[in-house]
């Protein structure tokens, strides 16, 4: 159901509510008034009743003076009951026997006024407003009955009832077709600015959307939308990269890998050089392999899936095997390997990954360092968080390199790291090994030369 139907409908239910309220308790309350008006004026009417029945110098109650105070008002009727019961004196017209009715008069034994209201048949013939009220003298307590028609105050009732139905069906259709007008007037511009999202091309999500000046909601909206299309584009600008590297990282050892098998696949060849192309495909099937495994790890990256499994146990171990690993390259380049960790240094870690980021930063610092000098593996605990740090002797990071430096196929020299084979998503792993252990990867130059990277962990 649209919107704007929904408030139309949600106004339209309030408003009958509410008239339907004001219908209930508009006439309840008028009538309560006129009838405190009617009461205010029968207790104008009885004071001279009861002044003639209450009189002291009198020894007995004057029944002419009863019937002339009877008969003086035309819109209202009097009637006076004696201790027994018996009708004193009475408007003409009025029934002979009394107009209290037993349980009015019971209630007078704790009250000395009693309103009530009940159906008057003969001279009056409809229904009526009356007080009763008591009088005591030395020979007993006489009942002073005063009433008036309420044939007024039903018509005014009546009247005012009609009115609400009929006004509140025009306050229901009024109020109904304002909300309809209004919500659509302040849909508009979200209808508006939902065409305008629907119109951005699929293959260029980077498009903005025009700001209302209006400073509100709406405006807010679109700045949101603004950023939202903007970090898509970015994402599909990354997703297209993505792939264009990937293809071209994996064209090269494919072809390679497709020569050698054409070459060991040709006649003639020797038992050496069918070895030697069986060993170039598999070196060039490993670099496939290992480029697709680095992918899929940083697509589960990507997707939050946990990668890191962290376990408390000494790192000293763990860069040991990197650095052991990497002893024939660097003895084979001249490269010194040192490693400077305490035996007692331990975090919470998963080791796999740990030593997956040491190879790594040893790989890359392994293609730089000159000869002569000595990459420096170093872990230590500062400030309860663990560094752990690669440094090298080589050129450094390029200064416009190094805010790109953990995005993925970033290189700093792309001939040389392609030379070497590497495809630039060492760095991003590392950094994607860092914050999955909940710490950081940070890359800079030493100011004698050279570069470090460093990895900071929680110490546990």
């Amino acid at each position: 159901m649209p919107i704007r139907l929904r408030l139309t409908l949600v106004v339209a239910a309030v408003t009958i509510v509410l008239v339907g309220l004001a219908g209930l308790l508009g006439p309840r309350v008028l009538r309560a008034s006129l009838v405190a008006a009617i009461d205010e004026h029968l207790v104008q009417r009885s004071r001279p009743i009861l002044m003639v029945v209450t009189d002291p110098d009198d020894r007995t109650v004057d029944q002419g003076d009863l019937h002339d105070q009877s008969a003086v008002s035309p819109d209202s009727f009097v009637q006076v009951l004696d201790p027994s019961g018996r009708v004193l004196a009475s408007s003409p017209g009025l029934r002979s026997r009394p107009l209290a009715p037993e349980p009015v008069l019971a209630r007078l034994a704790a009250s000395s006024r009693v309103g009530f209201e009940q159906f008057l048949d003969g001279a009056v013939g409809e229904r009526v407003r009356m007080l009763a009220m008591s009088a005591d003298r030395p020979d007993g307590r006489y009942v002073v009955t005063v009433g008036s028609s309420l044939a007024t105050t039903e018509a005014a009732e009546d009247r005012v009832r009609a009115g609400l139905v009929g006004g509140g069906v025009v306050v229901v259709l009024l109020a109904s077709l304002g909300a309809w007008v209004l919500a659509g007037a302040a849909l508009r511009p979200v209808e508006r600015l939902r065409a305008a999202v629907a119109g951005v091309p699929p293959d260029a999500p980077g498009r903005a959307l025009k700001v209302p000046a209006t400073r509100d909601e709406l405006a807010a909206l679109a700045a949101t939308l603004n950023q939202l299309l903007g970090r898509i584009s970015r994402s599909l600008e990354r997703e297209r990269r993505l792939i264009a590297d990937a293809s071209h990282e994996l064209r090269n050892p494919l072809a390679v890998l497709r020569t050698e098998l054409e070459l060991a696949n040709q006649p003639g060849r020797s038992r050496a050089e069918l070895a030697e192309s069986v060993r170039e495909a598999a070196r060039e099937a490993e670099r496939v392999a290992r480029l697709a495994e680095d992918l899929l790890f940083l697509a589960r990256t990507d997707q939050g899936g946990p990668n890191v499994y962290p376990v408390h146990q000494p790192l000293r171990p763990v860069l040991a095997g990197a650095v052991t690993a990497a002893g024939g390259r660097a003895a084979a380049a001249g490269v010194r390997l040192e490693l400077d960790a305490d035996g007692q240094l331990d975090a919470p870690i998963d080791a796999d990954r740990v030593r997956q980021a040491a190879d790594n930063l040893l790989d890359n610092a392994l293609r730089v360092a000159p000869p002569g000098s000595a990459i420096l593996v170093r872990a230590e605990r500062r400030d309860g968080v663990v560094v752990l740090a690669v440094s090298d002797s080589g050129p450094g990071f390029a200064a416009e390199f190094l805010p790109h430096a953990f995005e993925r196929f970033a290189r700093a020299d792309a001939a040389r790291t392609r030379q070497h084979g590497g495809a630039g998503l060492g760095l991003a792993i590392v950094e994607a090994i860092a914050r999955g252990h909940g710490g950081h990867a940070e890359a800079a130059n030493r100011p004698g030369g050279g570069a470090v990277v460093r990895l900071t962990f929680p110490g546990g």
